[in-house]
């Protein structure tokens, strides 16, 4: 068996690091109490789609494990309005957090992880959801969006 850490966990934390990073040796590029507010907001906004996205795998008795083929084709709750509610947190920790910490570098990778996870883990994960579903899966790729 071969450790991978090639999860999206991993690539958000690399960024979140990144962003901190930037804050804590060149000090906040902006302070202002209403993107802090802001950024609290989309972060813990976040972190609750995160929540009941993964909740909508326990339920579904799923794995949320990127690299694996899901039992089940998830398409309601959040996943009615997002292909990827857990992806989408991501980018909402990451933007959130850069807000709250000031952090330009952070709101840069904000679009650069969204490719990331897009290439690595979305565009994999829906050639498996079409090789274990089908047509189920494709009028769900039809009706719902990627991101939002």
């Amino acid at each position: 068996m071969r450790l991978t850490l090639d999860y999206p966990p991993v690539w958000l934390l690399g960024a979140l690091g990144l962003a901190k990073a930037e804050a804590l040796l060149l000090g906040p590029a902006f302070q202002v109490g209403a993107l802090t507010a802001i950024g609290n907001l989309i972060f813990w906004a976040g972190l609750a789609i995160m929540a009941i996205a993964a909740f909508s795998f326990l339920r579904a008795r799923s794995t949320i494990v990127p690299h694996e083929t899901p039992a089940k084709l998830i398409t309601g709750g959040l996943y009615r309005l997002s292909r990827n509610p857990i992806y989408l947190a991501d980018l909402l920790l990451l933007g959130g957090l850069a807000l709250v910490w000031g952090s330009v570098v952070g709101l840069v990778l904000v679009p650069v992880l969204a490719r990331i996870l897009t290439r690595r883990f979305i565009e994999p994960e829906e050639a498996r959801l079409c090789a274990a579903f089908g047509p189920e899966a494709e009028a769900f790729f039809q009706r719902t969006r990627r991101w939002l």
